[in-house]
């Protein structure tokens, strides 16, 4: 029996694929021993959505409501494409190692209303004249490697950017993946924690004198170093046997930003360090 955790949505949950983008990891699956499971397609598809509570932009001190779309391709255990985690082939498969390429969106910032374009209700105006930040594509790699039979997994990413912001983006987590004896529930909790160059730190909460000039805040150039760290936890239910209706996930997450950014006027006189983030997902998996 394989459930196709959400748990990846939890890593969207902090201003996720507004600013930051999801913090590392590959779509969670859980193998149980008591009955058979139906024959699985080489190539499985989950579609799900997920009402998130967060900040509205990372380092925000106002918070809004945000529908994240989950939309998932896996063909086998070898290439994976989805919203938070990207399309990545895992080229190295074995022995709970898991090595390859990745390439990953990060959208846009608007600085009208702060938000993402799934943006539903609320905003800041925090970021007016600070100029919006256009859509980002990421390349890069992964490795990953499991340890307890795979319920605990430690992941790094290494990413460039470019078209939204040309900086190098580091993400690391580990994490913890188990479930009730009788399958009925499912559970996740991690740590994470981004790295980032002064290139990436700069577009997001960098303050330059045309930014100064139109918001009257300081002039601010940030450095390479920590963005962020911070702690995730998630319970999935199955729907229906062998979770033939889907699963509804609850997540929720902590971050704290690093001294890098929060050393900007814009964190300083218009943001905080602290982010909350909570949501609700629901997914349905099927074969083709």
């Amino acid at each position: 029996m394989r459930y196709l955790l959400l748990a990846t949505l939890a890593f969207a949950a902090a201003p996720a694929l507004a600013q930051q983008g999801p913090a590392p990891g590959v779509p969670t699956t859980i193998e149980g021993q008591r009955q058979a499971p139906p024959k699985q397609a080489d190539v499985m598809v989950t579609i799900g959505f997920a009402p998130v509570l967060s900040p509205v932009w990372q380092g925000s001190t106002d918070y809004a409501l945000s529908i994240f779309p989950d939309i998932r391709v896996n063909y086998k255990d070898d290439i994976f494409f989805s919203v938070p985690d990207g399309l990545g082939w895992n080229a190295i498969n074995r022995n709970d190692w898991k090595i390859g390429p990745l390439a990953k969106l990060r959208f846009g910032r608007n600085e009208d209303n702060g938000g993402s374009p799934f943006l539903v209700t609320g905003g800041s105006d925090a970021l007016q004249g600070m100029g919006d930040v256009d859509l980002a594509v990421e390349f890069g790699g992964f490795v990953q490697k499991g340890f307890v039979n795979n319920q605990l997994r430690a992941r790094a990413e290494v990413l460039q950017g470019t078209g939204g912001h040309e900086g190098v983006v580091a993400n690391t987590n580990l994490s913890w993946n188990g479930m009730k004896r009788d399958r009925s529930l499912l559970y996740s909790a991690g740590v994470r924690a981004t790295w980032a160059s002064s290139d990436f730190t700069n577009t997001y909460f960098g303050v330059n004198a045309l930014q100064s000039a139109n918001t009257g805040l300081a002039l601010s150039r940030t450095g390479s170093g920590l963005v962020s760290a911070g702690v995730n936890a998630t319970l999935t239910k199955p729907l229906g046997r062998f979770g033939r209706d889907g699963a509804l996930t609850l997540f929720t997450s902590y971050d704290r930003l690093g001294d890098v950014v929060t050393q900007s006027s814009l964190i300083q006189e218009r943001g905080q360090r602290n982010q909350f983030a909570l949501g609700l997902a629901y997914g349905y998996r099927f074969g083709l």
